[in-house]
């Protein structure tokens, strides 16, 4: 029998070359991939923030791609913080 496990939630702030080049549409396509519920969104100074929450290895590697983004994106920073979920996510929306 499968233990359960405990869901991992982050929220980040990705800096760089994030915004215009199809960042949040990206995201929302990795979280899908590993099946993550949470949010992204751009902010005014030109970082990309969100929330994802899930199982934590697939988190992890969620992470993982954030350093890098899609092709056109250049990441500069990436900071996390592990956080308690905010909200139920149902799934992984773009704000």
């Amino acid at each position: 029998m499968t233990q359960p496990f405990a869901e991992k939630t982050i929220h980040f702030l990705v800096s760089g070359r994030v915004q215009g080049v199809f960042f949040r549409r990206a995201t929302k396509q990795q979280a899908d991939m590993h099946g993550l519920g949470g949010w992204v969104r751009n902010l005014r100074d030109g970082r990309v923030e969100g929330m994802a929450s899930g199982e934590p290895r697939r988190v992890d590697d969620f992470v993982n791609w954030l350093h890098r983004g899609p092709d056109m994106a250049r990441v500069l920073k990436v900071e996390l913080e592990e956080t308690e979920a905010g909200e139920d996510y149902s799934g992984f929306e773009v704000r």
